[in-house]
């Protein structure tokens, strides 16, 4: 995972001076795996993080899972969030379990404060600690949990590698990035189920596929559309109040649909387009992953001005010091290169 080959992504300045860089890869692909642009090296072989979220939520709708557990759109978004752990987004997790004849104690993840701080902090007011059902993944588990139940397998140790459940999670990501499942190397993500690494280029592969599934089975191509109508529909439960994934396509009414994870990846997927974009910032940091995504779509020509406007606090968000004044900014300073290079 060599980072030699890392372009420039982002410039930290303060006053008249760049104080800090970020650098980087970006892979644009469409839905036939065609490289329509990069920056750095867009195979560049990274774990997926939480971008893998909105494929691993596949294979519960093509077990049935939308007609069988009648879950609704909120309910499905949030097995491919990294959610705030507002009450909208535990009390959705907690309706699928509930769905599935499962209760919280099923839930593996491991307790996590809610990334909103307003709401940690009202826990901690209330004396409430922190459990399973607000860390941020507790939907991707319930939905885990719901597909073991829809097979008729255990749910114990559902985030083992050697499970069913995760079985059909590395198959899934497989077949949708086009890379071979023993290409693909396994690590522990933060939430303790297995995570994905693989190149970048076909993460942005798997992500126009999923906009655009045409070319997929049609079990398969319905679920992808399930998945991008719900958030479509209900944003907030991909992230939550403050977030980029919400406001994104909330502001697009949906036309592109992002996806953070962590560690500086970011995904991204265009439908009516059939484009897919995959974004690593190599040192890990959030605070350049949004300016990166905006300016990439910007440069694709998939943001108006107007939309760039309105996520101007995202795209070029201001340094600001202890006395409220701004005093730089983090400010994206690429340029894509366009090639018809194949990705997969």
């Amino acid at each position: 995972m060599s980072t030699s080959d890392a372009e420039l992504l982002v410039a930290v300045t303060r006053g008249p001076v760049t104080e800090s860089v970020h650098r980087g890869h970006i892979a644009v692909s469409d839905s036939q795996g065609r490289l329509l642009a990069y920056v750095g090296n867009p195979h560049f072989y990274t774990f997926a993080r939480s971008t893998a979220k909105l494929l691993q939520a596949i294979p519960l709708l093509e077990a049935g899972g939308a007609e069988r557990l009648s879950l609704t759109d909120a309910e499905t978004a949030i097995t491919c969030a990294s959610h705030n752990g507002e009450p909208e987004h535990t009390q959705a997790a907690m309706s699928l379990l509930g769905k599935a004849g499962l209760g919280v104690s099923a839930l593996d993840c491991g307790p996590q404060e809610p990334l909103l701080r307003r709401e940690a902090d009202r826990l901690k007011y209330e004396h409430v600690a922190a459990a399973p059902i607000h860390n941020n993944c507790s939907g991707k588990h319930a939905g885990m949990l719901a597909l073991a139940s829809l097979m008729q397998v255990s749910t114990h140790q559902y985030t083992h590698p050697d499970h069913p459940v995760q079985h059909k999670m590395l198959q899934t990501v497989s077949d949708m990035c086009g890379i071979p499942a023993e290409r693909i190397e396994l690590g522990v993500d933060g939430c303790g189920v297995p995570v994905f690494a693989l190149p970048l280029a076909a993460l942005a592969y798997g992500y126009a596929r999923l906009g655009r599934p045409d070319d997929l089975a049609p079990k398969r191509a319905e679920a992808c559309r399930r998945i991008i109508a719900a958030i479509r529909r209900s944003p907030f439960y991909l992230a939550g109040t403050d977030r980029y994934d919400t406001r994104l396509a909330e502001l697009t009414a949906g036309r592109i649909i992002g996806k953070m994870g962590a560690e500086g990846l970011y995904a991204a997927t265009v439908p009516e387009l059939g484009i897919g974009i995959a974004i690593k910032v190599d040192d890990g940091a959030e605070r350049a992953l949004y300016p990166v995504a905006t300016e990439a779509l910007l440069q694709l020509g998939l943001l108006s001005e107007e939309e760039a406007e309105r996520l101007a606090p995202f795209h070029r968000p201001d340094v600001v010091n202890r006395r409220n004044e701004t005093v730089g900014r983090i400010q994206p300073v690429f340029r894509l290169i366009r090639t018809q290079e194949h990705t997969c």
